[in-house]
């Protein structure tokens, strides 16, 4: 078993399911305690019960205060963070020209501020520790489509602010890096799956060979794989990664 992060005290959002919790599974195999956060009470507990080394936290990011009450609970359960993962965050597809006001802030109330007050109220402390923060994006912030348009943008916004406080980070001894994962086997990958299947009046592996062809990438990847990547990058032997932004997509992003 490996025992890179063996004493870290980490901070994943989002961990309740798909990508978020394979990270915290994956820290907790690798020695760190974990404080899991999300808004499904009833998944956290789950997760809480079923990953060991970790503490749960029913939170929704797009309240004002919620980040200083995660830092707080991290801090009184661990006494230090060394590890941030702002992974929380869905947007809404659709066409432009249907999505809403309220979409738009939605979107980037949770993936984009959310991430930003954590990483603010988070901060001080990790700068103490010499920590880490990895922001979850997505390729849609490199690779914008027309369905796609809120995500893209909160996505690119969340690039631009890791680039940002990449910088930051030199200055006050914090590692800063993205990871941009393509398509992924979680829950909501699942559903989309399904209605591509139904609306192309076919099965899901149809669906999705169809869907991999066209979008000339090797497979679709495990949440598993997301979190092995991002394991070694807030390890020891990544920490020479500062400010990178790495597509993690079976080739998804054609672009340099």
């Amino acid at each position: 078993m490996a025992t890179g992060l063996k004493g870290k005290i980490a901070i994943v959002t989002g961990a309740n399911r798909g990508i978020g919790r394979a990270i915290a599974a994956r820290f907790s195999r690798e020695g760190a305690s974990v404080v899991l956060c999300a808004r499904d009470a009833n998944l956290l507990a789950q997760a809480e019960k079923e990953i060991d080394h970790t503490t749960a936290l029913s939170v929704d990011l797009r309240e004002l205060d919620a980040a200083k009450r995660v830092v707080a609970f991290a801090l009184k359960t661990y006494g230090q963070i060394d590890i941030l993962v702002n992974n929380a965050g869905a947007t809404k597809r659709g066409d432009f020209l249907e999505l809403t006001d309220e979409d738009w802030a939605d979107g980037f109330a949770l993936k984009f501020f959310g991430a930003m007050r954590l990483t603010r109220a988070a901060w001080p402390h990790l700068k103490a520790q010499a920590g880490s923060v990895l922001n979850i994006s997505g390729v849609g912030g490199r690779m914008p489509g027309p369905l796609f348009t809120i995500g893209g943008s909160v996505n690119a916004a969340l690039l631009s602010f890791t680039k940002a406080m990449a910088d930051i980070g030199i200055r006050d001894g914090v590692q800063v890096n993205a990871v941009n994962p393509g398509s992924v086997r979680t829950e909501r990958y699942r559903r989309m799956l399904e209605a591509n299947a139904k609306a192309q009046g076919t099965d899901v592996e149809t669906a999705e060979r169809k869907m991999i062809e066209s979008a000339r990438t090797t497979r679709v990847g495990e949440p598993e794989d997301i979190a092995s990547l991002v394991a070694f990058v807030v390890g020891p032997e990544g920490r020479f990664l500062q400010g990178s932004l790495i597509d993690m997509d079976g080739g998804a992003t054609k672009v340099i």
